[in-house]
Formats: structure tokens, sequence, C-alpha cells
């Protein structure tokens, strides 16, 4: 498989409570993620963060299956 760009965006609900689980995910990721950026909702329970990522699918998949193991975490991805 050729490596391609891919965005992938999380939610995360109790981000201050969940958010130490979601950066060891992502830290273990590090060198796939080419940009990393997030946004606190108004009432700062939730977050978003977005991401673009350079691997494969496999990986990219193997990435959302892992934060969404954690409770109160959805993410989805797109292919460029």
């Amino acid at each position: 498989m050729t490596e391609k760009l891919t965005v992938v965006g999380i939610l995360v609900d109790h981000r201050a409570e969940k958010s130490p689980e979601v950066q060891k995910v992502l830290c273990d990721y590090g060198k796939e993620i080419l940009m990393r950026s997030g946004i606190p909702s108004s009432d700062h329970e939730s977050g978003l963060i977005t991401l673009v990522v350079e691997t494969d699918k496999c990986c990219v998949d193997t990435l959302i299956k892992r934060l969404e193991t954690i409770d109160g975490v959805k993410a989805k991805s797109l292919d460029f």
C-alpha cells in the first residue's frame, strides 16, 4: 500500500478526564502525524481534535479503533 494523506477528526467527551488516554494513543502515532489542532467546546466539556496523517489505510484504521476503545471518544477519517 502507498502512503496517503488522511484527515482524522476526533470528538472527545469529558476531555479533561479522557485527554491523557487520547494523548497516549496519539503519541504512539507521532511519526505519522503531520499536523494536529484542537478546539474545545464552548462549555469546555468536550473538544474536537483534527489530525493530518501520512500513512497507509491499515494504520489509520488501527489508530481509529484504538481511539474508539476509549469511552466517550469518536473518530472518523477522510482520505485524500
